[in-house]
């Protein structure tokens, strides 16, 4: 008896710490609040006193997504959080663009996991399903994240330098999401624009182009 009014006693208590507790992706967002619409969030993957600001998609039946990389607002999210993110189970990548002409397509993974910093934040990403993009992401796989500063690409000089960018670049890349944002297409800078190689080759940068995450369904 004694047992039961103890379990009685704590039951409010248990129920008021799930439901304060902080988002740790979009996806916990949406499961505090199912009437949370698209937009920008504060979520707190590694840690509950710093928080971080993303985009979460709320609009696809098959969301919510957290989008950790968007070009043409200049968003990405940190390394470390896309590791905690990743790291809390089976992930799957959305990665949708569009160009200047109003054309749009996507590719999906439905294996996507980040590394963490003392394995130069690894890209593993497989499982590749076409949304009439074409895969360019595959070549990156199991790639280090190469910036200015830190050289982890297989180039001999340093990738991000020579193509302006930020990336799991490998010995060089077949996308640069992050790299010279320009207006469509242009050949006289070849390879240094927002470009997915499969749609739209080396010579197009395109208008706009996300990458998002959320768990396995």
């Amino acid at each position: 008896m004694a047992s039961v009014l103890v379990l009685v006693f704590l039951a409010p208590l248990m129920i008021c710490c799930r439901a304060t507790e902080k988002p740790v992706d979009c996806s916990d967002i949406l499961l505090q609040d199912p009437d949370s619409s698209s937009g920008v969030y504060t979520i707190y993957p590694s840690d509950e006193r710093l928080g971080v600001s993303v985009y979460c998609d709320m609009d696809t039946i098959q969301g919510p997504w957290t989008v950790f990389q968007r070009r043409m607002d200049v968003l990405f999210t940190g390394l470390e959080f896309l590791h905690k993110i990743t790291a809390r189970g089976k992930q799957e990548l959305l990665v949708e663009m569009e160009d200047f002409e109003g054309n749009k397509a996507s590719a999906r993974y439905s294996s996507f996991y980040v590394g963490a910093e003392c394995d130069g934040f690894q890209l593993t990403v497989s499982g590749f399903t076409d949304g009439g993009a074409g895969d360019s992401l595959t070549y990156h796989n199991n790639m280090k994240f190469t910036t200015f500063d830190k050289d982890q690409d297989l180039l001999s000089g340093n990738s991000a330098k020579q193509y302006l960018g930020a990336f799991w670049y490998n010995s060089g890349h077949e996308t640069n999401p992050n790299g010279v944002y320009r207006w469509g297409a242009d050949n006289t800078l070849s390879a240094l624009g927002v470009e997915w190689k499969t749609w739209k080759g080396f010579d197009y940068s395109l208008k706009s182009i996300s990458m998002k995450t959320h768990p396995v369904q």
